[in-house]
């Protein structure tokens, strides 16, 4: 169990993303090469407009997002309109983060980040599910 010494500091927004560039510099290559082409945001919460288009009225349920359009839909001929983005959120991170107490910081931001990528490589949140025992 995680146990958080008296006077500690929460994590800050560098540390996230600094853990987030470790777990994206962990994949096996070809992951690894396709996730370094995606913008990372780390944001304290996600913007009101993306909370509002997704139907979410608390900012913790949501710890990260692909924003995107995913590689299976992808064509040559298309002009990207915006860079892929992978947003992190640190409080709602911070929150599961506390509330699971079984895994580490480190775990839980690769895992978020895991899933965002999957969603940039056009894995649905079942097809993730399916495979990833994450929530069990």
């Amino acid at each position: 169990m995680t146990q958080t010494p008296p006077g500690a500091i929460a994590p800050d927004l560098a540390l996230i993303e600094q853990l987030a560039h470790g777990a994206i510099a962990g994949l096996p290559g070809p992951f690894r090469a396709a996730a370094t082409a995606i913008r990372l945001r780390v944001e304290e919460f996600a913007p009101d407009e993306i909370l509002e288009a997704m139907e979410i009225d608390d900012p913790f349920e949501l710890t990260g997002l692909y924003e995107g359009i995913p590689l299976t839909e992808k064509s040559f001929s298309d002009q990207p309109m915006q860079p892929d983005v992978i947003w992190l959120f640190r409080r709602p991170i911070l929150d599961e983060w506390l509330d699971r107490g079984d895994v580490s910081l480190q775990e839980l931001v690769t895992h978020v980040l895991v899933h965002e990528v999957a969603h940039h490589f056009g894995w649905s949140d079942d097809d993730i599910a399916r495979i990833d025992p994450w929530w069990e």
